[in-house]
């Protein structure tokens, strides 16, 4: 099934788009607090579409996706219990919080990093750190060193592989997308007991 060709294709043109830095930034703020796509998956096209622009775009998903952890710390630390609980629990993500405000109390501050840089949802240590009153400074620090070298890395390693990493990414997109699947899943599954 090439499903992740199609959605790759698709990607490809929006990153060429006039308002594609709008929709990045738009895309990295909400990933911070509520949205479940990561923004590399426009990211990593926009740098595709045009290298010499990888360092912007790498600062502006930075400052977006900052900025929309701010958000999210502070809808945590002010609206925890009367918005974010109900939506966390709507959202089946009860279990997964109670993993995160587990990691706070054994980690602290490291785990804002680890979050920031990795896979793991974001969004639920910006809610976490607000709802645990950890302090703002290192929170943000924090954040903006995790996702900075996250996104970095990102826009470097691509502006740096040029097309050779293109033609090699169009070859290898579908199987890359469903091994990320079966990872979520299996992440799904070992987080949930």
């Amino acid at each position: 099934m090439k499903i992740f060709s199609v959605l790759y294709e698709w990607t490809l043109k929006w990153a060429e788009h006039k308002f594609a830095s709008r929709i990045l930034a738009l895309l990295s703020f909400a990933e911070s607090v509520f949205f479940p796509i990561p923004p590399d998956v426009l990211l990593a096209p926009m740098v595709l579409a045009k290298r010499e622009k990888a360092w912007y775009y790498a600062g502006l998903t930075t400052i977006a996706s900052v900025v929309g952890g701010i958000v999210g710390y502070f809808l945590g630390a002010y609206l925890f219990e009367p918005l974010i609980a109900p939506a966390i629990d709507s959202m089946g993500y009860t279990e997964r919080f109670d993993v995160a405000v587990g990691w706070f109390n054994e980690w602290g501050v490291w785990v804002v990093f680890i979050a920031g840089f990795s896979p793991i949802p974001y969004k639920l240590f910006t809610v976490s750190a607000g709802f645990l009153n950890m302090l703002f400074v290192p929170f943000l620090i924090a954040s903006a060193v995790g996702r900075g070298t996250r996104f970095f890395l990102v826009a470097g390693l691509i502006r740096w592989g040029g097309e050779p990493f293109e033609k090699k990414l169009k070859q290898w997109v579908d199987i890359l997308g469903w091994a990320f699947v079966v990872l979520i899943i299996i992440a799904y599954f070992t987080l949930k007991h």
